[in-house]
């Protein structure tokens, strides 16, 4: 009898009866709620204190929730076989790390929440392999940087990204104008403080784009812009007119934000900033009319400048205008000039040629632009022959040089040979990446130092240039940007030799610490000091004023022991007496030495004695109420 349970228990069940359960049930987390009756399969674990996530998921899961939670970081192996993953959930937990490669799986997730979390930057490995994803939300989190290649795999079917509420200063404008199936776009409430122009010019099925909240001065036309509803067009009537939020920016309304003012609006957020004449004013009650930019005006230009061939120069224009104008140079050949390898083209509207040719010479001239107009200014430049070469074996006098101490001579042959004590402090740091440090100008007091680019390096920081004097062991030390191959010393002294090393500061990609690399080092002498010919070798008047005056202080020193001296044998031929005060006395003695001083009182009067053996108390003159001496 006790065989028949058994036996009953191996029989199969009839078809269709309720009784039938699936052969494997799944697993799920503690603290966590799985759907698992029926597919999709759902884990929900919102607010359950986790710290990770869980280890013992079920892989078939198609929605996961992990929301309000303490996780800190997502690791490759937390979603890996995940394929079947439509929905994932992240928001409001801690994560600051995001491993590459950690949704490499997830190759069917549709959505992707990770907001409110505290990633500081998003690199092009972390969203990897999300080929369909449809929503991308990263909002309130504490991004500053986004890679260019963070959004490859998902540009063509993301529709909806939110950026908002970040540190967001610069975005990868280039990338961004690929999501060509993108929706809504949310960039507000970051620190963006311009946006280029036709940034988003492909993004055909953009319906909401929101700027609010940021650093934005003006926004500049666009060919998406003009799906906007004008204010002559009945507000609401185009089905597909983007809607284009803004305000919160301070904005100023000048002749470039014309565009924007014809726009239908209904909110009333906006306001200007600037001018100071429409600041604070309600954007949309400002009139079209009022919406003015100034021309340039040249405010300044460097006056006619004359330097020899081989020197640098430098010519300025500043100009000022609404909107700020955009100064740029012409040269006398009529050549729009940039940076290149002999000139170097500043913002502030500078233009500084690195070694002048006798070609460069003639008028340039400035050009000033902004939205309102353009204003133009000559300067002139004049290029001389290069200085004459310094004369060999001279020794009467050194020719005179144009300048001042500074200036700068190509080096001599001497200066060729190896540095001694400034390169062996850097011998420890390894051999150098290239010996190409050259000293190719030097004079009394300045020398010019180039060296070779240094790109195989990478991560370098900036370089440094330590150099000493041959009478002098202490080093000196310059920290030289990372984009700079050349340096003026200019606090040099005159008549010495130099030992120079240049060292690149770099991060090293191994330890992640701050490590020196050495470039090369030289060896280099400094002109002497230069004295015009025909000048005197010595100051004659000066040297013999000095001489009489010196005499006359000594005769006069001299006369005055004699006449002391001569006093001290006057009084110590008198015969001797006593002095009586009536009142107790200070007295002032006179030494042999010529020098006065206070005596101290004696605290008992001293037996008389002979006069010639107290040669003080006998030139002690009384100073204070009248005596007269006694007799004996």
């Amino acid at each position: 009898m006790a065989v028949l349970p058994l036996l009953l228990c191996l029989l199969p069940l009839a078809p269709g009866s309720s009784s039938s359960q699936p052969a494997t049930p799944s697993l799920c987390p503690r603290r966590c709620r799985c759907q698992t009756q029926s597919l999709p399969l759902s884990v929900l674990c919102p607010g359950a204190g986790l710290l990770f996530v869980p280890p013992s998921l079920d892989r078939r899961a198609a929605e996961l929730r992990l929301a309000d939670n303490f996780i800190a970081a997502v690791r490759r192996r937390d979603l890996a076989n995940m394929t079947g993953l439509l929905h994932l959930s992240l928001s409001r937990n801690t994560i600051r790390h995001v491993a590459a490669g950690a949704f490499a799986d997830l190759r069917a997730l549709r959505a992707l929440h990770l907001d409110g979390n505290r990633l500081t930057s998003l690199g092009e490995g972390q969203l990897r392999g999300l080929v369909n994803l449809r929503h991308l939300i990263l909002s309130n989190n504490q991004l500053a940087a986004l890679a260019a290649g963070a959004l490859d795999d998902c540009a063509e079917t993301l529709e909806d990204l939110d950026l908002s509420y970040n540190n967001l200063e610069q975005l990868p404008w280039e990338a961004l104008g690929r999501l060509g199936n993108v929706n809504t776009l949310g960039l507000d409430h970051n620190l963006l403080a311009s946006v280029p122009a036709g940034a988003f010019s492909r993004l055909h099925k953009l319906a909401r784009l929101d700027m609010t909240s940021n650093r934005l001065t003006t926004i500049p036309p666009d060919p998406l812009f003009s799906r906007l509803p004008l204010l002559a067009r009945p507000r609401g009537s185009p089905a597909s007119a983007l809607v284009l939020a803004f305000g919160g920016n301070p904005l100023h309304c000048n002749c470039e934000l014309v565009w924007l003012r014809r726009l239908a609006r209904e909110d009333d957020l906006e306001a200007c900033a600037s001018p100071p004449a429409l600041g604070g004013r309600y954007f949309w009650a400002v009139g079209e009319e009022e919406f003015v930019c100034e021309p340039p005006v040249v405010t300044h230009r460097s006056p006619p400048l004359a330097v020899p061939a081989g020197r640098p120069a430098a010519l300025r224009c500043r100009a000022v205008g609404d909107p700020e104008p955009r100064v740029r140079w012409v040269s006398p050949q009529g050549r729009l000039l940039g940076n290149s390898s002999r000139a170097r083209a500043f913002p502030n509207g500078t233009l500084e040629l690195l070694a002048t040719e006798p070609g460069d010479g003639g008028v340039f001239t400035c050009i000033a632009a902004n939205a309102a107009g353009e204003a133009t200014a000559a300067v002139e430049l004049t290029v001389g022959p290069p200085p004459p070469p310094q004369l060999a074996n001279s020794t009467s006098c050194d020719p005179p040089r144009d300048g001042d101490p500074d200036a700068l001579t190509p080096p001599s042959a001497a200066s060729a040979s190896a540095s001694a004590s400034a390169s062996a402090k850097v011998a420890d740091a390894g051999p150098p990446s290239d010996r190409g440090v050259q000293v190719t100008e030097h004079g009394a007091t300045a020398a010019l130092v180039q060296w070779p680019d240094q790109r195989p390096i990478p991560g370098i920081r900036m370089y440094q240039i330590q150099y000493n004097s041959s009478a002098d062991d202490i080093l000196v030390y310059r920290m030289i940007p990372a984009d700079s191959r050349s340096f003026l010393l200019t606090d040099l002294a005159s008549g010495r030799t130099y030992d120079l090393c240049v060292l690149a500061v770099y991060e090293d990609s191994a330890t992640g610490l701050t490590a020196t690399r050495p470039v090369g080092c030289t060896h280099f002498s400094t002109e002497p000091a230069l004295r015009p010919c025909g000048a005197p070798h010595a100051p004659f008047l000066g040297g013999t004023m000095i001489i009489a005056l010196g005499g006359v202080i000594v005769a006069s020193v001299l006369v005055f022991i004699f006449v002391l001296l001569m006093r001290y044998k006057v009084h110590g031929s008198q015969p001797p007496g006593k002095a009586k005060t009536s009142a107790p006395v200070s007295s002032v003695c006179s030494q042999t030495n010529g020098a006065l001083g206070p005596s101290p009182a004696p605290s008992a009067p001293e037996p008389a004695g002979p006069r010639g053996h107290t040669v003080v108390q006998l030139d002690c003159e009384p100073w204070g109420p009248s005596h007269e001496p006694t007799g004996p």
